[in-house]
């Protein structure tokens, strides 16, 4: 799972992703700090990986793993190559899902690029430098499609009507993703790598006084779901001097860190959980006395893919997977245990693997 960070200069992103990924990414107080984008690779925290260490004593534990992109901040005119544009919309097009870091907090040492806080209009900039850039795609598209179309073939003047209509959406400030869409214009959309197509989160970065306060509460933070929820996103609250904070503890300082603060989870795993769901992301286990180790997968694949997920002789010469539920391993003790109570399944190719077994793929090559 590929994360782009993006979001006007100044409002926390770097800082943020210093935080998640402990890389030390640049972050100062002027534009443009970040022109390359720095990429940075996270463990997705994973309770039941350590009850399963429990029971196999694995030599490793192996989390699923998060790659987040700090990708250079937006100004207005970008779709047009103004500031860093033109790079920024490359490497956007690169990543599974964008997390958009939405400044929700006053302090007057740190500038903003536009001369205040307010997230509504940041939020607008960025969404319509996207949809700008969508247009452009479009309309070369149409220009091909155009030229095409003289032939009088069916699926070209198809194409040609699914165009106009998702150009004449976009014009109106609606994001591909809002667009109402059959399966073939869906298709279209994907083809084209359309960037406002992709799942969106915002992550609204409040102050360290915040942080603890209910979302409703922070008039800042209730604007951006407001924003959110008109075009299908997703909000996370963080504070990313907080998670800074976390970054440099160790796992029980940082958890006793959150309790002080009445928090029961970290930004950065509120965030990971969010962006799972939003890519309709599930992981699956592996454990032994070698390794203990969480798969991710796109929910709804069957079996035989995600035994290649391992390796490709796993899906090549697939016989079956013995699986078992994480909770009833767990309740049962050992895998034995729960064979031995009934719990541990023979399923063939066209089992569809669910969020938290537990497998054993039997394979012949």
């Amino acid at each position: 799972m590929k994360l782009g960070i993006v979001g006007l200069p100044n409002v926390g992103k770097s800082t943020l992703f210093n935080a998640i990924t402990r890389a030390g990414a640049q972050a100062a107080n002027y534009p443009f700090c970040t022109i390359e984008p720095n990429v940075g690779v996270v463990d997705v925290p994973d309770s039941r990986l350590d009850a399963l260490a429990e029971i196999y004593h694995p030599k490793q534990i192996t989390p699923a793993v998060v790659e987040f992109v700090d990708i250079a901040g937006l100004v207005r005119g970008a779709s047009k190559g103004e500031g860093l544009g033109n790079q920024f919309l490359s490497h956007i097009r690169e990543v599974d899902a964008i997390v958009e870091v939405v400044r929700c907090f006053e302090d007057d040492n740190i500038t903003h690029v536009d001369g205040s806080v307010n997230p509504a209009r940041d939020a607008e900039t960025i969404g319509l430098e996207l949809i700008f850039a969508d247009m452009q795609t479009v309309e070369k598209r149409m220009g091909r499609t155009g030229k095409a179309a003289h032939s009088g073939d069916k699926k070209v003047l198809d194409e040609a009507e699914m165009l106009k209509t998702i150009y004449a959406q976009l014009e109106k400030g609606v994001p591909a993703r809002s667009q109402e869409a059959d399966e073939e214009m869906q298709a279209l959309m994907q083809d084209m790598c359309l960037l406002t197509l992709k799942p969106v989160i915002y992550a609204a970065n409040v102050s360290e006084e915040d942080v603890a306060r209910h979302e409703d509460e922070i008039p800042f933070v209730k604007k951006v779901k407001e924003i959110a929820a008109a075009e299908h996103a997703e909000v996370v609250m963080v504070s990313a001097r907080i998670e800074e904070e976390i970054a440099d503890m160790d796992p029980e300082e940082g958890k006793m860190f959150l309790q002080e603060m009445g928090l029961e989870q970290s930004g950065l795993d509120r965030l990971v959980a969010k962006c799972y769901d939003l890519l309709g992301l599930i992981s699956y286990l592996t454990a032994g006395e070698k390794e203990v180790r969480a798969w991710t997968i796109t929910r709804g694949t069957r079996a035989p893919q995600a035994a290649g997920k391992i390796h490709t002789d796993f899906e090549k010469g697939f016989i079956r997977c013995e699986t078992v539920s994480f909770d009833q391993l767990i309740a049962c003790g050992s895998f034995n245990a729960a064979k031995e109570k009934g719990f541990v399944r023979s399923e063939g190719k066209e089992y569809v693997m669910q969020d938290g077994d537990v497998v054993l793929f039997r394979f012949n090559v």
